[in-house]
């Protein structure tokens, strides 16, 4: 799908799906800098919009609503994106509000977000140096076997599971995903069909995974 056809898509779904003031948002606040940083980082790095939500509504701790520039939010992760410019109007601000910005993300961080923020100058100036960071960030913290092995929500997060605890067992993930074994074993297999879960323990019954570790996964598994 082109870029054009997949940004309209992405925008009206989000549109679609709000009102009041979050459509508002949406349609003034999703301005130039948004858009130019759609085009020239976020697609050509990840090439897709999945998990991507733009102006995000926060609650911040005055129990305020703030907006993120964008959230990418796969589990277990939840990564906000800001585009920041240089302007009259950012020289401007005063000291409290400075210090009130400063707070906004700190209040992000203690509530486990991961806060990843590109200038506008950058991202128009210096597009493949913020395109590289896109994809460390999805290589640190999600993965960059992700797009090369087309992973669904559950599989991501079982695998996440492998690469923590070394050795993984379906009463594991029954537990921490809540789901019947059935279903457990079912992701498993898929994994082990992708190649990225190698089973070591059983033979008809399947007891324990570990991570492919192989020659050809480690630049994703790093």
């Amino acid at each position: 799908m082109a870029y054009l056809e997949a940004y309209e898509a992405f925008i009206n779904k989000h549109k679609k799906s709000r009102t009041g003031e979050d459509r508002r948002r949406l349609e003034e606040g999703h301005g130039h800098a948004e858009r130019m940083f759609l085009e020239q980082v976020w697609w050509p790095a990840i090439g897709h919009f999945e998990d991507l939500i733009p102006e995000y509504q926060v609650t911040d701790y005055k129990g305020g609503t703030r907006y993120l520039d964008f959230a990418w939010v796969r589990s277990p992760y939840r990564i906000c994106i800001e585009i920041d410019g240089y302007g009259p109007h950012q020289r401007d601000v005063g000291r409290w509000q400075y210090a009130d910005h400063l707070q906004r993300q700190n209040d992000l961080v203690l509530d486990g977000w991961i806060i990843i923020r590109f200038s506008y100058d950058d991202v128009k100036e210096r597009p493949r140096l913020c395109e590289r960071t896109l994809q460390q960030v999805q290589g640190k913290w999600f993965g960059g076997y992700d797009q090369k092995y087309h992973l669904v929500d559950m599989e991501r997060f079982i695998l996440h599971m492998a690469i923590v605890q070394e050795e993984l067992i379906p009463a594991a993930v029954v537990e921490e995903l809540g789901v019947s074994e059935k279903t457990a074993r079912k992701w498993l297999r898929s994994l082990v069909e992708k190649g990225l879960l190698v089973p070591i323990s059983g033979n008809l019954r399947l007891r324990k995974y570990k991570v492919n570790a192989d020659e050809r996964l480690s630049k994703y598994l790093k």
